[in-house]
């Protein structure tokens, strides 16, 4: 059938709002959107015409090329009409710009150790109210955009704040953080406009607390795509607002999700520090749960440190945190720590440990991680790349080859559909592992497939 809708549009809008569709447009996945074109009637002259785009263009793309650049996915979806938040773009040249100087205003050539310092610093003001570690200093930190606002606000302004944030974590959730990221940002430069307006003391404590959940998962999705300094700027501003929310909970969570920046970057030392910083807020909060989340993850920094003892310490301490946690009286932002969680965390300690002892520690992560891996269902993709990458890397630690290379192809599966760039750094250890059986064929086979993703 051939919608070739009006308006310059090749297509009518209701083929936007189609499940696979919308599907493969969150994902940002252009050549299942133009496949889809084409069971629709539409040639690829035009698609070619409507995007701007070679016909060559159009067909390598409909042959599987990705496209991941921000303004070609942005003409395009101008080009055929598709609304930009169904690909998560921003909505309009002005908050483009704003998004790319908020990216532009850090200082990247500064020294990656002082920065680490500067936020722990800043992370400790905050925190405890002092500068703990040294003076705080927060030029790394992205400026306040001064923009118009509304002269008075309520709830149902925060509120619109608080859906956003909750329809685009399930995107970074489900499909990594290239799919949202750019609305995040987009849509913090509208919510910060309020800041300016009239409220409720209620109203306001609200405000922060909305804030503060946005620019964390803003940081985390920033953090998703490979963006390190724009993390730590939107890190460093919900510390501030959640603070000024005085919600010890949230304070406790933006301090882990920064942590586990600095365990994904090999750098344990820091993030057990901000973890063990955050158990102050998560005391405070009242909230079991909370600790628990923390503890595991202190677990994972010792095992990066080859602390066995101090895993051992911590996961005992963590299986006793949650046992004793009431999930319905939880923050909601440590809701996602169910027993799933507790094992893939615990498998996640004793990967790290494998790295020094595989004979004691591999057999155990594989143990967790399939506990972890067969609970989450299919659509959790990213979830299960890092799971399955996981246990695959310790199949073959633990000697059994062919298991490895079964659970490994499924990693890879997964992960060429997860907009993340931190998806090929977590493939990094199968790969290393999958070379050292080269005489192996399959192995072999394996070891190059993921050496060709994480270079792609």
């Amino acid at each position: 059938m051939n919608n070739i809708g009006s308006g310059g549009s090749p297509v009518t809008p209701d083929v936007w709002n189609e499940r696979d569709m919308r599907d493969a447009l969150a994902r940002r996945n252009v050549s299942e959107v133009y496949r889809h074109l084409r069971k629709h009637g539409v040639s690829q002259r035009q698609i070619a015409a409507s995007t701007g785009q070679s016909q060559s263009e159009v067909s390598e793309i409909l042959k599987g090329r990705q496209v991941m650049a921000y303004d070609v996915l942005a003409r395009i979806a101008d080009g055929l009409g598709i609304p930009r938040g169904y690909m998560g773009l921003a909505y309009d040249g002005a908050t483009e710009l704003r998004v790319k100087q908020s990216d532009d205003a850090l200082e990247a050539e500064e020294d990656e150790s002082v920065k680490r310092r500067k936020f722990l610093s800043h992370a400790a003001a905050v925190t405890m109210g002092a500068a703990v570690f040294g003076a705080e200093d927060s030029a790394w930190a992205p400026a306040s955009a001064q923009t118009p606002a509304p002269s008075r606000i309520g709830m149902s302004d925060v509120q619109q704040i608080q859906a956003a944030t909750k329809a685009l974590r399930d995107l970074d959730y489900r499909y990594g953080g290239g799919t949202c990221r750019d609305a995040v940002v987009a849509q913090l430069s509208w919510a910060q406009q309020l800041l300016d307006s009239a409220s409720s003391d209620g109203v306001r404590k609200h405000l922060f607390t909305a804030l503060a959940d946005m620019h964390s998962l803003a940081g985390w999705t920033s953090f998703d795509v490979g963006l390190l300094d724009p993390a730590r700027g939107h890190f460093g501003r919900a510390l501030e607002f959640a603070k000024q929310a005085d919600d010890d909970s949230l304070v406790a969570s933006v301090l882990y999700r920064m942590g586990r920046v600095y365990l994904h970057y090999q750098e344990p030392n820091e993030a057990l520090k901000l973890f063990q910083l955050g158990q102050i807020p998560a005391q405070e909060s009242g909230s079991a749960l909370t600790v628990a989340v923390l503890c595991a993850n202190e677990a994972w920094a010792y095992g990066m440190l080859n602390k066995p003892d101090q895993v051992q310490k911590m996961v005992g301490r963590t299986r006793d945190e949650f046992a004793r946690a009431n999930v319905d009286e939880a923050p909601d932002w440590v809701r996602f720590f169910t027993e799933n969680d507790l094992h893939g965390m615990i498998g996640s300690a004793h990967d790290a440990l494998a790295v020094f002892d595989p004979k004691k520690h591999a057999s155990i992560a594989v143990a967790e991680t399939i506990k972890c891996n067969e609970a989450y269902g299919a659509d959790m993709q990213r979830t299960h790349v890092f799971g399955l990458s996981l246990q695959a890397t310790n199949h073959f630690r633990a000697g059994d080859v062919q298991e490895g290379l079964k659970v490994g192809l499924r990693a890879l599966q997964f992960g060429e559909r997860v907009k993340s760039a931190r998806v090929a750094d977590r493939l990094k250890p199968l790969e290393l592992e999958a070379g050292k059986h080269r005489a192996n064929n399959d192995a072999r086979d394996l070891f190059e497939e993921v050496r060709k993703f994480r270079q792609a």
